[in-house]
């Protein structure tokens, strides 16, 4: 019972000093809507960045062609034609390699419909929408055969689509790179722009023999993408590659660059995770700052109360009376502070998502921790001047003016 009176006193100062403990909770609720807003908007960012690279395939290793080291000449990932459309047949050979396009880039003018556009043609095998987990959206993709026949058959993004054959089905029509017909048997579906602001929908895509051929009348490839059995065995898989090219290329250092969509996932999700903790650590600022507020604000409430804390003592009140009498009030205003803040971070989050059309996450545990937080630091705020209030002597206390 004395906890239910306890909880009835401190309910009625609060309600006696309404300003003031609007303004006493304004650090608090500044803070942890701080905390709440920041992690939810970089949460929705790292999942947005997430949801690219997942675009881009899943358990993808990119094999580029370069990194080599000739005399005092040095280069990077695409500084020299070192893969061939042999070393990529070889990979697809290794366990837990489930599937293999050589891949080799070019930009040309392409013509159809009376109309022209400037787009990347790439030279794929089938397993290209496979690797990049890119579906169909009409038509099909070209075949094994067409890549053993040298077949002029393309598969075009949904940019290119719009661009030559505005309210048109492109499937069965004929598509002109560098004067060569190539019949059109499938459109991509729209994937959008990517994690690096290209637009993965304005492309061709053919078979890599017959751009290597017909196209650019190369023998070397751009790189070589593989896709894994699954992430488990993605490292494993990145060592196989490596040893078996520096056998193949008969090098002891690496004249090509292996690279897996897994570490690209790994840095954008350190880098998020950096900046959300950073946000949140600047934003507890705020909360330390209001946990100060607290403090100053229940000793001057200790200050006024002296007569009457005087009075309870003098009728029965006990010093633990007193001391949880205090307590509940600063733990109820860094409560209410705690919960007003969460819901004016979340209801930032989703205006500032709305308005630069971006998702926004935000996590339970955050919540919790930034209402937990909040609580804690009412409880340390307020135990001094809580602690300070039980030690009054009454007779003292009666004499106060």
């Amino acid at each position: 019972m004395r906890i239910f009176a306890s909880l009835k006193i401190a309910g009625r100062a609060l309600r006696r000093n309404k300003m003031r403990s609007l303004l006493t909770m304004l650090g608090i609720i500044i803070g942890v809507g701080a905390v709440i807003g920041s992690v939810s908007l970089t949460s929705g960012a790292t999942k947005q960045v997430e949801d690219q690279v997942s675009s881009l395939g899943e358990s993808v290793i990119t094999v580029f062609s370069g990194n080599f080291t000739s005399g005092a000449m040095r280069g990077g990932w695409g500084s020299a034609p070192t893969l061939t459309v042999a070393d990529a047949l070889t990979i697809a050979g290794l366990k837990n390699v489930v599937a293999v396009s050589p891949e080799v880039r070019d930009r040309s003018q392409v013509l159809a419909n009376g109309l022209n556009w400037n787009t990347q043609v790439m030279g794929e095998s089938p397993d290209y929408p496979q690797i990049r987990n890119w579906s169909i959206a009409s038509g099909t993709m070209f075949s094994d055969q067409d890549v053993r026949s040298l077949a002029k058959s393309a598969v075009i993004g949904k940019t290119v689509a719009d661009q030559l054959f505005p309210n048109e089905n492109p499937v069965g029509q004929t598509i002109r790179i560098r004067n060569l017909p190539f019949l059109i048997v499938g459109v991509l579906a729209s994937k959008g722009f990517n994690l690096f602001g290209q637009d993965q929908d304005d492309t061709v895509v053919i078979p890599y023999t017959s751009h290597m051929h017909r196209i650019t009348k190369r023998t070397f490839l751009n790189d070589i993408l593989v896709q894994a059995a699954n992430d488990k065995v993605i490292n494993n898989v990145q060592s196989e590659i490596t040893d078996l090219l520096l056998v193949r290329h008969h090098s002891k250092e690496q004249d090509f660059t292996v690279r897996s969509q897994l570490e690209l996932m790994q840095a954008v999700t350190a880098t998020s995770r950096a900046m959300s903790f950073l946000l949140a650590g600047v934003a507890a600022v705020s909360l330390v700052v209001g946990g100060i507020g607290i403090m100053n604000i229940m000793l001057v409430s200790v200050t006024e109360r002296t007569r009457e804390i005087g009075i309870r003592m003098a009728v029965g009140a006990r010093a633990a009376d007193i001391l949880v009498q205090f307590l509940i009030e600063a733990v109820t205003l860094s409560a209410i502070g705690g919960s007003i803040g969460i819901a004016g971070g979340v209801g930032f989050s989703k205006i500032v998502a709305y308005i630069k059309d971006m998702p926004t996450v935000t996590p339970f545990t955050w919540i919790a921790i930034a209402f937990v937080s909040s609580a804690i630091i009412g409880i340390i705020s307020g135990f001094y001047p809580a602690w300070k209030a039980s030690k009054l002597d009454p007779i003292d206390a009666l004499h106060y003016e």
